[in-house]
């Protein structure tokens, strides 16, 4: 009974998972300039990928891959979102222009 909780527990873990990471990659393909897909990327690509970290974890029905996974998430969600602002700040700094659309810029100053 519980094995087959976690199973679909773990199957609806890592098919949301996997959406967050489709919806990322569009994001990335679709969006017009480099500071709208490092975000795309790095919340949707981070979410994903930290659910399917944990679908696999409730999977295996053991306690320290469990543990692994969820310390695996968090650092995923701590290090993306530091490492997309580093990027963009380098990109910013390096003179890769916003889109026009952008029409707020409060680092031209």
């Amino acid at each position: 009974m519980i094995v087959d909780i976690a199973g679909y527990l773990a199957a609806l873990l890592v098919v949301i998972g996997a959406g967050f990471s489709l919806v990322a990659a569009i994001g990335v393909l679709r969006l017009p300039d480099l500071y709208t897909r490092l975000h795309a990327a790095s919340k949707a690509g981070a979410i994903g990928a930290g659910l399917i970290f944990v679908g696999v974890g409730v999977a295996s029905l053991d306690g320290s891959v469990i543990l692994r996974a969820l310390l695996g998430m968090g650092f995923l969600l701590l290090s993306t979102p530091l490492s997309a602002h580093l990027l963009a700040r380098a990109a910013y700094r390096g003179g890769e222009a916003p889109t026009p659309a952008t029409t707020i810029d409060d680092l031209s100053r």
